[in-house]
């Protein structure tokens, strides 16, 4: 048991603070006592002066006129790392001058837990952020109305322009289900996670060098993939991304699209569903195809490809279409197929048309029109089995740019990396539904996710670069330096941070993080 003894020099006058300790003796048998001078008495004020021998932490819990506040600083120390590198917060700063530093405190929110904006005040309390004070849930809420639409859009020119050159950027489109009413963006249509709900579309344009997410655009709920090429070209004029090399999956094939990317003069690879003309093609290599001429070896997958210089449309745009071929997949093949099959023909009975399928709606359906029972949809069954005979197992890439078949491949296979991202956003950072009612602060909101995303993104590429990947994901990398705490003293006793656990080190070491208290 600890207490304090107080002894006076006779010859000085000065007392003498001790803290004395008692404990039992098993030699002797009997209780002793340990003291260790602290300090010595302030004849006037009756407080402790701690010992010069002391250090920081002793000196101050001696003090009895010392308060001590602690905030959990591990986290923040990664992110402010991958913030400064980015230099996001300058450009935010630029767009944002009066909330650059709240809209990080939320962002920073988001990425250590993931969880609804009104747990936000709390959290600040109790850690560092860059608002360096607590953000209250009024706060919040005023800041998500007042992101202008203007200022959103400076931030990503700025934006783009910092993170893009000479860039592979792959375009997608996930949907974000939500109980908004007001919300005239919140439409009933194609729900990629499968719930009945209406929701929002949310386009997102990743680039796979950087591996950082560059620009988002909100969509009605019920508009089709395919349709949004065409306005994403004209952002890319505002933006001023001429040098980029789009990324696209056969959701946005249309002649139309294919058109405007060789107008607008942007490099691009897509993806081709089975169209009348590719058939031909494959109708003329179908033979020969799997000579060993052709056979190619990608990350264990057996491939036989083709390549063939096309000429595209009425002003003959020089392109190249690479045919593979898995045989292995030809079964899988079959049940992507069919799949497709039933979309289409839920469309045909819907009479939500798409102008893209209209190839598919004569090649595999009949349609019956009678005047008492209406409109019957059929599946041609003769055809169906005729495509999974000759084509099952082929996909087929268009690019402008890419000669050679496996690298074409490879740049397309690496858009998986958007796939994360909508993860990312749903799994990881609460969107998973949103709960916001009206639209302006469902803009604001996106727009914080978005600055979340760019650093769970950028933390994620340090990882795998340091290998931390293979031992944590993002979210417990985060997890596992809670508890490494700041304690801030009054006075002139600064502050000091708590022991570092061995995992902690390794990831700051990992990181290039030297701690500076």
């Amino acid at each position: 048991m600890a207490y304090r003894t107080y002894q006076k020099n006779k010859k000085t006058g000065i007392t003498y603070v001790y803290e004395a300790n008692s404990y039992w003796d098993k030699e002797r048998k009997q209780a002793r006592n340990k003291q260790v001078c602290i300090g010595k008495l302030d004849p006037e004020t009756g407080e402790t002066i701690p010992s010069k021998r002391l250090n920081p932490v002793q000196a101050a819990t001696t003090d009895t006129a010392v308060t001590a506040t602690a905030k959990i600083v591990g986290p923040s120390l990664l992110l402010d790392n991958i913030e400064a590198e980015l230099g996001l917060g300058k450009i935010l700063k630029a767009c944002f001058p009066k909330m650059y530093q709240q809209i990080l405190c939320m962002a920073y929110y988001l990425s250590m837990r993931g969880e609804p904006l009104s747990h936000c005040e709390s959290w600040s309390k109790s850690h560092t952020n860059p608002y360096n004070t607590t953000l209250t849930s009024q706060r919040i809420s005023e800041i998500l109305k007042s992101l202008s639409y203007a200022e959103q859009q400076t931030f990503f020119a700025k934006w783009c322009t910092k993170v893009l050159e000479n860039d592979y950027l792959c375009y997608d489109i996930t949907s974000v289900s939500s109980y908004g009413e007001l919300n005239e963006y919140v439409k009933y249509g194609y729900n990629r996670d499968g719930e009945k709900l209406p929701q929002i579309n949310l386009a997102l344009l990743f680039a796979q060098t950087s591996q950082l997410p560059t620009f988002y655009n909100r969509l009605p709920g019920n508009i089709n993939d395919v349709t949004t090429l065409h306005n994403l070209l004209k952002i890319f004029n505002f933006i001023g991304s001429a040098k980029l090399h789009l990324v696209l999956d056969k959701g946005f094939y249309s002649q139309t699209n294919v058109d405007e990317l060789f107008k607008a003069r942007y490099k691009f690879t897509i993806a081709v569903p089975m169209r009348k003309w590719v058939q031909q093609i494959i109708d003329e290599v179908k033979e020969s195809i799997q000579n060993p001429g052709n056979y190619r070896k990608l990350d264990g997958e057996i491939l036989y490809v083709h390549t063939k210089l096309y000429s595209w449309g009425k002003e003959c745009r020089r392109c190249y279409v690479h045919l593979y071929y898995n045989g292995h997949a030809a079964a899988e093949a079959t049940d992507s197929f069919m799949e497709e099959l039933l979309k289409y023909k839920e469309e045909l009975e819907t009479g939500q048309l798409i102008n893209a399928h209209e190839d598919a709606y004569k090649s595999f359906f009949i349609i019956k029109e009678t005047p008492v029972r209406g409109r019957k949809v059929l599946f041609n069954n003769q055809a169906i089995q005729q495509y999974r005979k000759n084509y099952a197992g082929f996909y087929v890439l268009l690019t402008s740019d890419i000669k050679d078949p496996l690298e074409a491949l490879m740049v397309y296979r690496d858009r998986d990396a958007v796939e994360k991202c909508f993860d990312d956003l749903k799994n990881q950072l609460d969107m998973k539904r949103l709960r916001i009612h009206s639209s302006t602060s469902m803009d604001g909101r996106l727009f914080v996710q978005f600055i979340a995303l760019i650093l769970m993104s950028a933390l994620r590429k340090k990882m795998r670069e340091t290998r931390l990947i293979e031992k944590y994901t993002t979210r417990e990398l985060l997890q596992e330096m809670e508890t490494l705490t700041k304690v801030r003293y009054s006075g002139r006793y600064g502050c000091v941070l708590t022991e570092i656990t061995k995992p902690q080190r390794h990831i700051l070491e990992s990181l290039g993080i030297n701690l500076k208290t």
